[in-house]
């Protein structure tokens, strides 16, 4: 099934405008979040069919915040690409074992973006 409505968890204004702006010019309906509280809340207001997640943000963390939705089970479906400036392969690993389904450095290049999110729906 092709991935039309994605969630964006970011705490950067930059970054949730960046990324906004690559989706919504590729046909894709974009919500955003700036942390884990209003992550949930937009869960629960309308269901994605991904959700890209910062690792660095206030409060719960992006590793956290994936971990609580993996567990929560009308949640635990939807799929996650991390999406983060922590480059190192331990962030990579870690992003994974949370259960996110793909990993993305910053500064997100568009075409590698948009081919993970294709290889996910």
């Amino acid at each position: 099934m092709p991935i039309h409505k994605v969630l964006i968890v970011d705490d950067s204004k930059t970054e949730l405008l960046y990324l906004t702006e690559i989706l919504q010019k590729n046909g894709f309906t974009v919500r955003s979040a700036e942390n884990a509280d209003e992550a949930f809340k937009r869960l629960g207001e309308e269901r994605p069919q991904l959700i890209l997640m910062d690792v660095v943000m206030p409060g719960q963390n992006g590793f956290q915040l994936t971990r609580a939705i993996n567990r929560t089970p009308e949640y635990s479906d939807i799929p996650i690409i991390m999406c983060t400036s922590k480059s190192l392969e331990t962030d990579r690993v870690w992003g994974m074992r949370q259960g996110a389904k793909d990993y993305i450095t910053k500064p997100v290049d568009a075409a590698e973006l948009l081919a993970k999110i294709k290889a996910l729906g």
